[in-house]
C-alpha cells in the first residue's frame, strides 16, 4: 500500500483518518493541503475516481469569497488548485484508488 493522506490541522476528519491508519500500523504520506495542495497530476487522479463535487468544501469561507458557486465549471477548476484551502479533507489515495472524507469501510478493502 502507498497511501497519502491530504488532509487539514483544523478537520476532524482528517485527523480520524490519520488515526485509523496509525491504529492498524499502516505507512502513509501525510500532506498538508492548505499549504501544499495537490499537484494536477494528482488532482485529475483524484477527481476521475471521485468526480469534481465531492472534492469541493463548499461550506469553507474561501468558497462564497471566490464566487464559486456563480462561476463556469473550468474557472472552477483553475479556482480550487490556485487556492488548495477549498478542497474536501480528507482525501485518502493508494495508487489509482481515492476517497473524500472519512470512509474506513472503503480503506479495509485495499491491499
Amino acid at each position: 500500500m502507498n497511501i497519502q493522506i491530504f488532509g487539514s490541522s483544523k478537520s476532524f476528519d482528517s485527523k480520524k483518518a490519520e488515526r485509523w491508519f496509525k491504529e492498524r500500523r499502516i505507512k502513509y504520506q501525510y500532506i498538508d493541503t492548505p499549504t501544499k495542495g495537490l499537484s494536477p497530476r494528482e488532482y485529475q487522479s483524484v477527481k476521475q475516481k471521485v468526480g469534481f463535487e465531492a472534492l469541493v468544501n463548499v461550506k469553507c469561507k474561501a468558497y462564497e469569497a471566490l464566487y464559486m458557486a456563480y462561476i463556469t465549471p473550468d474557472a472552477q477548476e483553475e479556482k480550487l488548485l490556485e487556492y488548495p484551502e477549498l478542497f474536501q479533507t480528507p482525501i485518502v489515495r493508494n495508487g489509482k484508488e481515492a476517497t473524500v472524507g472519512y470512509h474506513p469501510e472503503i480503506w479495509e478493502t485495499w491491499d
